[in-house]
């Protein structure tokens, strides 16, 4: 091999001749530019805060009896996944227990469980809302009331009662959407 001092004159020459006229750089660093910001969605903050404010709004009690089973399917949810659900065949990734809060304390818990498991990208939940037997109301405070909670979010596909094991009519399974 050659080293630096024993290059040929004349492929010296014919390099110089096809580069042509040369300036030295003034600096050999090159410029770093800031990464660009991960693309979001343009409004989807302030849905995302509407959609909040709107389940945090007061939804009015139905009425329900302590073990009255409750369920419900946004259209487009298939028969055969509302029956597992109602079932209890998915997974249970998160639970979320709400004995003991006031309605609205249990009203803000409920959104921000749905909003963080949305966000961490969690499909089945279940609800521990009670059946309401020692509510100060005549009737189930938190269960006539979660059923509206849950169906105003549009992160929420389907709910159905739990399995006796589960909690039975003091419980929901909640089937969320995906990402």
């Amino acid at each position: 091999m050659s080293r630096k001092h024993d290059i040929d004159p004349d492929e010296a020459e014919l390099f110089r001749s096809s580069v042509g006229k040369v300036r030295p750089l003034s600096h050999d660093r090159v410029e770093r530019r800031p990464e660009p910001p991960a693309p979001q969605a343009r409004f989807r903050r302030q849905e995302e805060a509407d959609v909040l404010q709107a389940s945090l709004e007061e939804v009015p009690g139905i009425d329900v009896e302590p073990d009255e089973q409750l369920f419900f399917a946004r259209s487009g949810v298939q028969h055969k996944v509302s029956r597992k659900l109602r079932r209890g065949q998915y997974a249970v990734q998160r639970v979320l227990d709400l004995h003991g809060l006031t309605v609205a304390a249990a009203r803000q818990a409920t959104a921000q469980f749905i909003n963080t498991c949305v966000a961490e990208d969690i499909r089945c939940v279940r609800i521990i809302h009670g059946k309401g037997l020692r509510s100060a109301e005549a009737t189930p405070a938190i269960k006539s009331r979660i059923g509206g909670w849950l169906t105003r979010s549009n992160d929420v596909l389907a709910y159905a009662s739990a399995r006796p094991a589960d909690g039975g009519a003091g419980a929901l399974y909640v089937l969320l959407r995906k990402k």
